[in-house]
């Protein structure tokens, strides 16, 4: 038997490996607490708009609004990733988004109720966004071992969906007890913590292959890379459908417990909050706590499961079968989500890593912001957003049947590093 075998961690020390690395343990602290913010104003924003007008179309555009803009920047954002010092782009992006939440704070306690200002303002913190998120997904590498990188992808991931329990759940508590204003600074407030963790972090640590291309140019690579890389275009194209057809019950999460359960700002930030819980009781699958499964073997199983859970919450009636579906929609999420992106970090090779995970991002944040865009308006024209949620859930179900059907396609997630070096 071999030796290294036995001595390698298994179990829980083996799931957790990426937090013995100081640096990312402090950069994962910060950005649960600012991604709690964050997902706390993601529940208060659609809270808001459906009050003032009564219609779901404008939970969908605020969710567009503040999404959408990264598509459009992300040839920009992933040159920027891979020509500049990402620590440095993380701490100034990080603070500017904080100055657009503050923004946003001052716009709601000034008493300005027009839907169309509020959505300006949530974009104005998106186009930040769009400029940083391809740098902080290809950041996370910078801080472990390359043997160590599907743990830290994975616990990453469970901090964004912690974050989504804990942001939602807090924020329908905050709602009810002083309103939304004290939700909006209390986002805008949370971005100092990734702020801070980022300023303590060794900048020595985090070098990087820089690979100073043209905008253009450099973002044409990365699709004619991605193109002779199959295991990365599955994992972008398995994320885009999750992104279209399932993400969007985020947002219908509030349609629902107004318009279908009637239950109240509390209730509403629990049911929020599921969604996150989901995905932790997850990690433990794809973090490698129960033995290293292969990729393609994750979302074989994960995809229609996925599937599955979105129907059940469609077609519920009863806050707690809503609350059923949402909780096995979050474990199937970060299964898949997680499995994906690890899939895409693994393959792709160091020099080009930015611009290719800008492709990836702007795939899945075109899907969803078009998506919800799609289904609230579907909602509010057929009057029935259990009949809307069920169809896509019930189409996702379909692809992953069909990819499980096709082994050898989903074995292409487990494809071996890249190791090139960039082109003179």
């Amino acid at each position: 038997m071999d030796e290294k075998a036995e001595e390698r961690p298994s179990g829980v020390a083996h799931g957790l490996r990426a937090f013995q690395h100081r640096d990312y343990a402090y950069f994962w602290l910060g950005a649960l607490i600012s991604n709690s913010g964050t997902w706390l104003q993601n529940l208060t924003l659609p809270f808001v708009l459906l009050e003032i007008t009564g219609q779901a179309t404008w939970a969908g555009i605020a969710a567009f609004a503040s999404i959408f803009p990264s598509v459009l920047l992300g040839p920009l954002a992933g040159n920027i990733a891979d020509r500049f010092d990402r620590r440095k782009v993380l701490i100034i992006g990080q603070s500017l988004a904080a100055a657009a939440a503050l923004l946003l704070w001052i716009v709601w306690i000034s008493g300005v109720r027009e839907p169309a200002a509020i959505v300006a303002v949530a974009a104005l913190g998106g186009i930040i966004g769009g400029f940083t998120i391809p740098t902080w997904q290809s950041f996370i590498p910078l801080l472990v071992p390359v043997e160590d990188l599907p743990s830290a992808i994975t616990m990453n991931s469970l901090q964004f969906n912690a974050a989504r329990a804990v942001g939602p759940a807090f924020g329908g508590a905050l709602i009810a007890l002083v309103g939304p204003a004290g939700a909006f600074l209390a986002n805008a407030l949370s971005f100092g913590a990734v702020v801070t963790a980022l300023l303590i972090i060794n900048p020595g640590a985090t070098r990087q292959v820089k690979d100073p291309k043209p905008v253009i140019k450099g973002f044409v690579e990365a699709i004619r890379y991605i193109r002779t890389q199959p295991g990365i275009a599955l994992g972008i194209a398995i994320a885009a459908v999750v992104a279209s057809l399932g993400f969007p019950i985020i947002t219908f999460v509030v349609v629902f417990a107004r318009q279908v359960y009637e239950v109240d700002e509390v209730a509403l930030g629990l049911l929020s909050g599921l969604l996150g819980v989901g995905a932790i009781l997850g990690v433990p699958l794809v973090s490698g706590m129960f033995g290293d499964m292969p990729r393609g073997s994750i979302i074989r199983f994960a995809l229609p499961t996925y599937g599955l859970a979105v129907v059940v919450f469609g077609t519920s009636t009863s806050a707690a079968q809503g609350a059923v579906g949402l909780l096995l929609a979050g474990a199937a999420f970060i299964s898949i989500v997680a499995t994906s992106n690890t899939a895409v970090q693994s393959i792709v090779a160091e020099h080009i890593r930015g611009r290719v995970m800008a492709t990836r991002i702007m795939t899945f944040t075109a899907s969803y912001p078009i998506g919800v865009l799609i289904q609230t308006r579907l909602s509010d024209v057929l009057n029935s957003p259990r009949l809307v949620v069920t169809v896509a859930g019930s189409i996702i179900v379909v692809i992953g049947l069909a990819l499980a059907t096709k082994p050898a396609i989903l074995a292409r997630l487990d494809d071996p590093t890249d190791t090139s070096l960039p082109v003179a």
